[in-house]
């Protein structure tokens, strides 16, 4: 039953790791609302699977701490995962945000991060899995969309779910535009809901979580 406790004013914010894979937008969202001492947490190290990117940019123009694995580096996958596990665990997180991060967690992270990572996914699941969230709806036919904020888990965009947001699929959209409209509502979404988990702790009980201290 995986878990964070509630913060109050005599603890110290909740300590989130995000990682990125390009521009960290979300990031950016999340940074701003870290800004605020009433979010109830503040973004400790930002990681990324490649350099040059400019969400490493946007980190360390806030004095934010990165570092940067990419999966070329290791002779597999196995090993990559292991990689990102220990450099994640050495910042001591009570939250990990993938924003934007385009690579699948594996055993190794999810052994020490189960529970505790989280990740969007520009579609209302369990529609739509995968990579074209927003082109497999238009294909589909179907009137409203949106996105989701969930735990992640072994699966691919398969986890418990925190929260969903609905976005309405206009008769002009094509895949672009759709997807620029959810990300809008998904950066939102995921700033709302991360300062809630911050805040208020919750606990994870099979595909439900509980806010508060329970």
């Amino acid at each position: 039953m995986p878990s964070i406790p509630p913060q109050n004013q005599a603890q110290t914010p909740a300590r989130l790791v995000v990682l990125v894979s390009g521009a960290g937008t979300n990031l950016q969202a999340l940074i701003d609302a870290t800004n605020n001492p009433d979010f109830g947490a503040r973004i400790i190290a930002v990681g990324a699977d490649r350099d040059g990117i400019e969400g490493l940019d946007r980190a360390e123009r806030h004095g934010i701490d990165t570092f940067v694995l990419p999966v070329s580096d290791f002779p597999d996958r196995v090993d990559w995962d292991i990689a990102l596990a220990d450099q994640v665990a050495e910042h001591a997180p009570d939250l990990v945000v993938l924003a934007g991060f385009m690579k699948l967690t594996g055993p190794a992270f999810l052994a020490l991060f189960g529970g505790r990572t989280v990740n969007t996914h520009p579609a209302l699941s369990p529609s739509f899995p995968g990579m074209h969230g927003p082109r497999d709806a238009l294909e589909y036919g179907v009137k409203v969309t949106g996105a989701t904020l969930f735990v992640v888990d072994a699966g691919v965009d398969t986890g418990p779910i925190v929260a969903q947001v609905v976005v309405p699929v206009l008769p002009d959209d094509d895949e672009s535009t759709l997807h620029e409209r959810i990300k809008l509502s998904e950066r939102q979404m995921l700033v709302d809901w991360v300062g809630r988990m911050a805040r208020e702790g919750y606990t994870l009980d099979g595909r439900t979580i509980t806010f508060g201290d329970s």
